[in-house]
């Protein structure tokens, strides 16, 4: 399992994150700003990690069970 370190403050709202996840773990708000719609079902692929141009998201993994 994985925690998703989400800097919304970074985030301008592009969606090249939310179009890269396979598993569809995330999603935009009303805002415009990503956010974890699934987080349990995240695999650690890192995709939106490494394709955010704005460094606002991070995949760490979760500490303890």
């Amino acid at each position: 399992m994985s925690k998703l370190i989400i800097r919304t403050n970074r985030c301008k709202g592009c969606n090249v994150c939310v179009a890269f996840c396979p598993k569809k773990v995330l999603g935009l708000d009303p805002l415009g700003k990503i956010y974890a719609i699934d987080e349990e079902s995240c695999i650690q692929c890192g995709q939106c990690e490494l394709r955010c141009p704005d460094f606002a998201i991070r995949v760490a993994p979760k500490e303890g069970k």
